[in-house]
């Protein structure tokens, strides 16, 4: 019996597309409306797709499809963010080589997602860890490293629109005279500190006891993720980005992206655009305590005839503020412990002191010392400070909440309005000087009443917002807003500060200590006796790639340099043309790097003269549609932007942003999981009296009493529905928890989506991921509703297909008679509802349209053939495969792929006969037929002469008769 068999057809028509590269796009036609559709790039992990990721691909695999019934030209690939730390930690522990490992994994995805049925062109496949691929991202790397950031520059880019802030090539860099009379080493130092692309050290994360440095994700509670040992902060020298230079241009760019305003306003305040001032604060060049006043004296003299210098010197600790206008208010300073100052300014009384409390914070990680510390640490240094704007002397402390990562490394703490340096004052016994007076009528937020402490016998609380100056000399009595001008404009002529806007996005550590990964093609200058001098060389654009050297052994080093440092010598080291020796940069890139440019690489990927070709640039970008995961709405989109913009800048892009439309999908979660707890007599209690509980040792307690209570695993034949609620099937007043949980292996609820495939086929699992709900919703899964979606698609089969006969054959109530106005009307109705919810993603009413669709032509006797085949187009974008076994079977000879969407007439949408309910008094009593014309008299005169209605009315006096045309029928009788 020839039933549904989605084995057999999807293997069939899977053959079939790859022979014909059905979905290959071909060259682009101009004038011919073109369609860019991305995945996010996944990364081709060991354990191969979860049913969680083939939501957004089948999302895009049925905008794309459907795209290309449209007669739009479509550009859909796929291929691999490959280089990561899996593969390289494999390595280490098995020795096999990471390019052997990522091929493999590479080859289950691609097996899955072709098992699938998604459309991607695969000519234009490629992986991150291709040589052809990295070549290029080592060039766009040496154009951030070749550039510099003219913030003044104005100038008009190619989409049309005025800017101000440009990259620029480092060629243009204006030298200062001062810089051009010290020869050609200082340019070539001054050009280093203004690249895009530099050097800065920076703390990494190494554990001794393995010997190497880890990532933040191979961190738990501060010790390595594999054998719990302890890890340290040590600072490396590192590769940075200078993203800050375009967090302006990051954040006005997204005024024109079709993107949700959740997504924007998250990439926005992670930016955090704040104005302020920087501003120095006098340390001295080693001058004693006594002789430190007439050195400050001297230095602001020197300041007020040359001005704020543009690089921090030796003699300040500089600051950032947002809040100038506190600065009479400042009573100490704050040191991050691996500020390069500290040794200098630590005192040999608080040496001992000093070095411990280093030691200490060096075994936290950034979240440790700042969002989870419950309480304020520190050392003072022994030295002071003067504060520019009062001569006062301030004391310099180091704690671990301020991170030399993030602004200066440095703060300058005014206790009376800034809630964390008042506790940390009050733990200290700082002063605290109130500078800024609230207004009459302001009570203290909760926050700020939760630190009310008791200062010189007063019970006082922080002040964090606005108000008028008290305690700040001539200031006094002036509003805040007003202050923070005027007290700006004062540290301008003095020399001592400017104006200056901050971000809390910080400038983007770029390298890794990794030996799978992307080189960098950097080389640096040695001194005789092979020491690093500081200078470096771009590799020969003419050399690229840079490939990664054979390696003996994957074991570390033993030492925080990279791993890449134990290279063999004719990767690592070379003599250049004028006899200088250089040394191979040994960090490699992140695995960010690779995925901030794959886009644009996907419309031309096997141009071997550039990274792409500006008319194919012009064609194809910006993407149109952008699909993946929510948890890269931050920092990949900001990175690809970033980029992106820089090559929008130097020439190389014509469209100022990437992708135009980003769509999050939602998570799916594992199967619900059932609940229900038992007291330790045994008995049951509801889980509306028990709650999570870390003092019990079952993690769960009764509300009220504390009283531990065992959770106990249910199954779904346990319990039944009873509102929104389950309960238990034998004892119905007791209430279960039930709860879908994230998939992950340790929970045990990953499911595999070549188990769903052998058992249900890729049609029932594609339309039922579209069928669970809303694509950016969070949704559970269900085992059943494949099964229920399978067995639509059952209904699907039999509709055209007899499965009483021996060999497939067509339903004998298929015809090639005209259909009935009613086919027609159905038809049209769901060709509407289809094509519209498509557009706006909505696939699982589209699906619900489809049901509809399917349960009316069941009914019909005759199937017309014609109807059935224009259904099929609307199926084919969610169930391809058996659309086309399908399409086949009616008679069409070529693949539905490219088939024209079918287009609904509005005139066979209208209904030639309605039902009209009846109401006799207000209650429903029958329904009659009517012409959908029909006026009030021939509706009323239809509902008389209805058998029941003529009962009801029988005897009755119309007292009215209520009638609706098309709508309703109503008699007031008595």
């Amino acid at each position: 019996m020839p039933r549904y068999d989605a084995k057999r057809i999807e293997t069939k028509w899977q053959a079939y597309w790859d022979q014909h590269e059905t979905f290959k796009t071909g060259d682009f036609v101009e004038g011919k409306e073109k369609l860019y559709v991305l995945d996010m790039f996944p990364y081709p992990s060991g354990d191969g797709l979860h049913v969680g990721h083939p939501e957004g691909y089948t999302a895009t695999d049925i905008v794309c499809r459907h795209a290309r019934m449209q007669g739009k030209q479509v550009l859909h690939p796929m291929g691999w963010d490959a280089f990561g730390l899996p593969a390289e930690q494999h390595a280490i522990k098995t020795g096999t080589p990471p390019r052997i490992t990522t091929q493999k994994n590479i080859d289950t995805f691609r097996r899955q997602l072709k098992m699938l049925g998604f459309s991607y062109d695969w000519s234009r496949e490629f992986s991150t860890t291709d040589p052809d691929y990295f070549r290029w991202t080592q060039w766009i790397f040496l154009q951030l490293f070749d550039s510099w950031f003219d913030n003044e520059c104005k100038w008009t880019g190619p989409d049309g629109k005025e800017r101000t802030g440009r990259a620029r090539p480092i060629s243009e860099l204006p030298i200062p005279e001062k810089v051009q009379a010290e020869g050609e080493e200082a340019v070539r130092r001054y050009q280093d500190r203004q690249r895009l692309a530099y050097q800065h050290e920076a703390p990494v994360n190494w554990c001794p006891k393995l010997g190497t440095v880890l990532a933040n994700e191979e961190i738990i509670d501060g010790k390595s993720e594999r054998g719990g040992h302890p890890v340290e902060r040590v600072p490396l020298r590192q590769w940075m980005l200078r993203i800050t230079k375009y967090g302006d241009r990051l954040v006005d760019g997204l005024e024109g992206l079709d993107w949700s305003d959740s997504i924007k306003s998250l990439q926005t305040n992670w930016i955090g655009r704040s104005e302020g001032a920087e501003v120095d604060f006098f340390i001295g060049s080693g001058e004693s305590s006594d002789d430190l006043d007439a050195a400050f004296s001297a230095w602001k003299t020197r300041r007020s005839a040359e001005g704020f210098p543009e690089d921090q010197a030796a003699d300040v600790l500089r600051v950032y503020t947002t809040r100038p206008d506190t600065l009479y208010g400042a009573t100490y300073m704050v040191l991050a412990p691996e500020h390069p100052f500290v040794d200098r300014l630590t005192s040999d009384e608080q040496k001992a002191a000093v070095d411990t409390y280093r030691k200490q914070a060096a075994l936290k990680s950034d979240l440790d010392r700042t969002d989870l510390a419950k309480e304020k640490t520190g050392v003072f240094t022994g030295s002071y400070a003067v504060n520019p704007v009062n001569g006062t002397r301030v004391p310099v402390w180091i704690a671990d909440y301020v991170l030399s990562s993030y602004g200066t490394g440095a703060i300058m703490a005014v206790p009376a309005h800034d809630l964390r340096d008042w506790e940390f004052a009050v733990e200290f016994d700082l002063p605290i000087i109130a500078v800024v007076e609230p207004p009459a009528d302001y009570t203290p937020s909760k926050d700020e009443q939760a630190l009310e402490a008791e200062i010189e016998g007063q019970k006082r609380t922080p002040f964090s917002g606005f108000g008028t100056a008290i305690n700040s000399g001539a200031f006094d009595g002036t509003p805040t807003a007003d202050f923070k001008k005027q007290i700006t404009a004062d540290l301008v002529s003095q020399g001592v500060g400017k104006g200056a806007v901050n971000y809390r996005l910080r400038d983007w550590l770029f390298s890794r200590q990794h030996f799978w990964g992307e080189p960098f093609p950097i080389w640096h200058e040695l001194d005789a006796d092979g020491n690093i001098t500081g200078l470096m060389r771009a590799e020969a654009e003419d050399n690229l790639p840079v490939e990664l050297p054979e390696l003996k052994e994957y074991k570390p080093t033993g030492t925080p340099e990279p791993p890449l440092s134990v290279a063999p010598e004719e990767w690592l080291y070379k003599t250049d043309a004028d006899g200088t020796r250089l040394m191979r940069e040994v960090n490699s890139m992140p695995q960010w790097a690779g995925s901030c440019w794959y886009y644009l690489r996907y419309a031309d990927p096997k141009n071997g003269e550039r990274f792409i070709d500006p008319e194919i640039e012009k064609q194809w970008l910006p993407v149109d549609l952008y699909i993946g995961g929510g948890e890269h709405a931050v920092l990949h989109l900001l990175y690809a932007r970033f980029w992106h913009q820089v090559l929008f800048d130097r020439g190389y892009v014509t469209c100022p942003e990437p992708f135009q439309k980003l769509v999050n999908q939602g998570m799916i979660l594992g199967d619900v999981e059932l609940t229900g707890f038992q007291k330790a007599d045994g008995s049951w209690i509801s889980a509306k009296e028990v709650e999570e509980s870390d003092e019990s040792e079952t993690k769960w307690a009764i509300k009220n009493s504390g009283e531990p209570v065992t959770p106990i695993k249910l199954e779904s034949e346990q319990v039944e529905k009873a509102g929104e609620d389950f309960v238990l099937v034998d004892e119905p007043e007791i209430f279960v928890n039930s709860r879908a949980h994230k998939m992950s292996k340790s929970r045990g609820n990953v499911v595999n989506p070549d188990f769903v495939v052998d058992e249900y086929g890729a049609d029932s699992l594609r339309m039922y991921e579209m069928f669970m709900g809303p694509l950016e919703a969070t949704k559970p899964w269900s085992m059943s509703g494949v099964d229920g979606v399978c067995r639509f698609l059952g209904r699907v089969w039999r509709l055209m297909i007899d499965e009483r006969a021996e060999e497939v054959q067509l339903n004998e109530s298929v015809t090639d008679t005209d259909p009935s106005e009613e086919q027609l009307r159905i038809l049209h109705k769901t060709i509407k509802a289809v094509s519209a919810d498509i557009e706006k993603l909505s696939f699982n009413t589209a699906i619900s349209r489809m049901m509809e669709f399917v349960n009316a032509m069941g009914q019909q006797k005759m199937r017309s053939r014609s109807v059935l085949s224009e259904f099929l187009l609307l199926l084919s974008p969610f169930a391809p495969h058996i659309a086309e076994e399908l399409w086949s079977i009616l008679g069409h000879t070529e693949s539905l792929a490219y088939a024209d969407w079918p287009q609904y007439d509005e005139a066979l949408l209208q209904e030639s006969v309605v039902e009209v309910p009846v109401q006799v008094n207000g209650k429903l009593r029958s329904k009659v037929s009517v012409a959908a014309d029909a006026d009030q008299a021939a509706m009323q005169q239809a509902a008389e002469q209805d058998e029941t209605i003529a009962k009801y009315l029988e005897g009755k006096t119309i007292v009215k008769a209520v009638v609706i045309p098309g709508r309703l029928i109503n008699f007031v009788v008595k």
